[in-house]
């Protein structure tokens, strides 16, 4: 019986474990948004400690603006690239960031490019439009245009503006033919993430 009873309590304390995780990152959260960088970390750090990528990506953030820590780029890309192992996109562009812009990490143009690749496949815009300057500017692959206007296209229809401003740009640059090409890869891209 006593084993019974122990059995069911495990079991209950395991269900709710997960909505407590939950609403204490939400609780470090709207610390963060108000300014509390002390009772962010509180509520943070341990969740990222037990690998939660949110968690993870947020504490690697506190950690590259110095907020309720002393800023430190190596911690920061240790915290982002625990979440982006873990597929979480956030993570991936602000790992991707690191490596361009050599913050905690040697500048490694290729590395950036794998990491915004990972985030912009799936579909986060930032890292679409940065992995359309990658190609636009021939950092970390070699220059395409035809792949620049296809992933600005892409951060545009989401409402990115500077995407928006590029395309305009590029377009002098290109043919009729890499225009529809471009425009056809960005359909695919759509089609093939949009089921």
């Amino acid at each position: 019986m006593q084993n019974a009873v122990t059995a069911m309590i495990v079991a209950l304390t395991l269900a709710f474990a997960a909505p407590v995780a939950a609403q204490d990152y939400d609780v470090g959260l709207e610390a963060y948004q108000r300014g509390d960088y002390a009772a962010a970390l509180h509520e943070i750090r341990p969740l990222a400690e037990q690998g939660d990528a949110r968690a993870q990506n947020s504490l690697g953030v506190m950690y590259r603006l110095g907020q309720g820590v002393a800023q430190d780029f190596v911690e920061a890309v240790r915290w982002y690239r625990e979440a982006a192992d873990q597929g979480y996109a956030k993570a991936q562009l602000n790992l991707g960031v690191m490596y361009d812009y050599g913050r905690g990490v040697p500048k490694n143009n290729a590395e950036a490019v794998k990491w915004y690749r990972k985030a912009a496949e799936k579909g986060y815009t930032l890292a679409q439009y940065s992995l359309g300057n990658m190609h636009f500017e021939g950092s970390g692959v070699p220059e395409n245009n035809v792949k620049a206007y296809m992933w600005w296209s892409l951060a545009k229809a989401r409402g990115h503006k500077d995407a928006a401003h590029n395309l305009n740009i590029i377009k002098n640059r290109m043919t009729p033919a890499d225009i529809s090409k471009a425009q056809e890869l960005a359909a695919k891209w759509w089609e093939d993430h949009n089921d």
